[in-house]
């Protein structure tokens, strides 16, 4: 339960801080960006977590028991076999990307100790703190990882 805890606290201070400069830009930014990341969260669960060892299981991430509340069980399969690029995550990147580029403009603009703050902060949960949560507790100790996951394909081949 700490790493699903961890994971959380991650993606929703992300997702925050997020809507929090898009509110500062323009308050119907807002609404935007949180239908974004709700698209982006029911396609995990949907397209993802539907196939994976963990569906109906509690994962690091606390998406396998998600899933099952609101979709059936996909096949185990084909998410071994999915196969992913950095162009299929870039949606995942914008989530912290918009914002962050949103919240340098605002400084540019109107400089602001608190968004500075902001910024800094979704950079540093955005990038160093998702990688740290998939790397040293989500992806480190998985299951489906052993059982084959694109990602860790992706990300985790060395690279030379």
């Amino acid at each position: 339960m700490w790493a699903v805890a961890a994971s959380t606290a991650v993606s929703v201070s992300t997702y925050l801080i997020g809507a929090y400069l898009m509110y500062l830009a323009w308050p119907p930014l807002t609404l935007c960006y949180l239908a974004f990341v709700l698209f982006l969260e029911i396609r995990l669960l949907r397209g993802h977590c539907v196939d994976c060892a963990y569906y109906g299981k509690v994962c690091a991430f606390g998406k396998g028991v998600v899933s099952a509340w609101f979709f059936p069980r996909g096949d185990p399969a084909r998410f071994c076999q999915r196969k992913i690029s950095r162009i299929d995550i870039l949606p995942d990147f914008l989530v912290t990307l918009v914002p962050m580029a949103t919240g340098i403009l605002l400084l540019i603009w109107q400089f602001d100790p608190l968004i500075l703050i902001l910024v800094v902060a979704l950079f540093l949960l955005g990038f160093a703190g998702t990688g740290l949560v998939r790397t040293r507790i989500a992806c480190r100790f998985c299951r489906q990882r052993e059982l084959g996951c694109p990602a860790e394909q992706l990300f985790g081949k060395s690279r030379t």
